[in-house]
């Protein structure tokens, strides 16, 4: 996934014109993790047959913002509106979970995973947990 910041930073440079990597479909600096697996919401993809369900998957992580982080976003809630340090973080153990749920369909031989969604728990007062899951299927083009 991508994050805020940078999905901001490739539509200025489209805005002046410049040319990005992920414009030329051979370059290398593609995220490679979706290059083999494709990944949807829904419970189908559009223009595709499910050959095989392979099954559940699933990646998870569990995070905490460092001292000073939880000091800078304990100050920042005082004054109210959001906190920077945390949709970060979320942001970031989003991509990763969502990361490792895609490993891990790849790991049981699937090239789709359908029905994807997220779930996010506090694991304690400082620590959040992020699950990505779906199901792993195997898809051809109709």
């Amino acid at each position: 996934m991508v994050s805020n910041e940078e999905i901001n930073r490739r539509l200025e440079e489209k805005r002046k014109g410049n040319k990005l990597p992920e414009d030329d479909l051979s370059s290398p600096e593609i995220n490679e993790s979706f290059n083999d697996i494709m990944v949807a919401s829904s419970n189908n993809i559009p223009g595709y047959e499910v050959l095989e369900t392979r099954g559940f998957c699933y990646g998870l992580t569990v995070r905490s913002r460092g001292v000073g982080g939880q000091i800078g976003a304990g100050i920042r809630s005082m004054f109210g509106g959001e906190i920077h340090e945390y949709v970060k973080m979320m942001e970031d153990s989003r991509d990763e979970a969502l990361n490792r749920m895609i490993d891990h369909a790849r790991g049981m031989g699937a090239n789709a995973v359908i029905s994807v969604r997220f779930d996010s728990n506090e694991v304690s007062n400082v620590m959040q947990e992020i699950l990505a899951y779906g199901t792993a299927v195997i898809i051809q083009k109709k």
